[in-house]
């Protein structure tokens, strides 16, 4: 029998403010990672935002943590070319994944990266979840499906981000909500609540850090 997709609900005040507190307190880059053996030490929980080229995912992690310059944005897709882990909290990596599928970079420097990605995700025991960023404006596409099996594959629990909620309208939002859902019918390490965010408009980002800050 397959998984019941539905949106992440809002977090109660309680976990709202437990969230709120991990994000507002320190959030530091460590370092950036180019190959496995340049891993820091596995000794906290790790959560981990992958997505393609260009999908908003440097602006959602500087909207998460309320600093504009954390995670470098850029309208070139393809620039975050490493793993870029960020202390959160003392207890918690954030880890910044390069971006996949498209990237305005020679083909040798994207092979590389693709699989350092691989790598990562196969091999890293405390990594607790994976945020998949997928833009609202398009919904799941085939570079998508990729590093979902991928995840699948890894074992890694997954769990789908939509970035941009503010950029399309309503009759959009739910047709390619149900797209979504139904191809993540598919994926067995799929977690079952999407999270609907909009950096700009501030939609969703109570909800992941609630979630973020619950996972141990």
């Amino acid at each position: 029998m397959s998984l019941v997709f539905t949106l992440a609900p809002e977090p109660d005040e309680d976990a709202r403010e437990v969230g709120r507190l991990l994000f507002a307190g320190p959030v530091e880059f460590v370092k950036g990672v180019v190959a496995m053996s340049g891993l820091p030490p596995g000794d906290r929980v790790e959560i981990c935002f992958a997505g393609r080229s260009n999908v908003g995912k440097s602006s959602l992690i500087n909207a998460l943590t309320g600093r504009k310059n954390l995670a470098r944005a850029s309208n070139t897709p393809g620039r975050t070319q490493e793993i870029n882990f960020f202390n959160l909290g003392e207890a918690r990596y954030l880890v910044d994944l390069p971006g996949y599928g498209f990237a305005e970079a020679p083909v040798a420097v994207v092979a590389k990266w693709q699989a350092l990605l691989k790598q990562y995700l196969q091999g890293r025991a405390t990594l607790r979840r994976a945020f998949v960023l997928v833009d609202m404006r398009h919904g799941i596409k085939a570079v998508d499906e990729d590093i979902l099996t991928m995840l699948d594959r890894a074992a890694v629990t997954f769990q789908v981000v939509l970035t941009k909620a503010d950029k399309v309208n309503r009759e959009t939002r739910e047709a390619n909500i149900a797209q979504v859902k139904a191809a993540l019918t598919k994926h067995p390490a799929a977690y079952p609540e999407i999270v609907v965010t909009s950096s700009e408009k501030g939609e969703g980002l109570a909800t992941l850090r609630a979630i973020i800050a619950g996972l141990t």
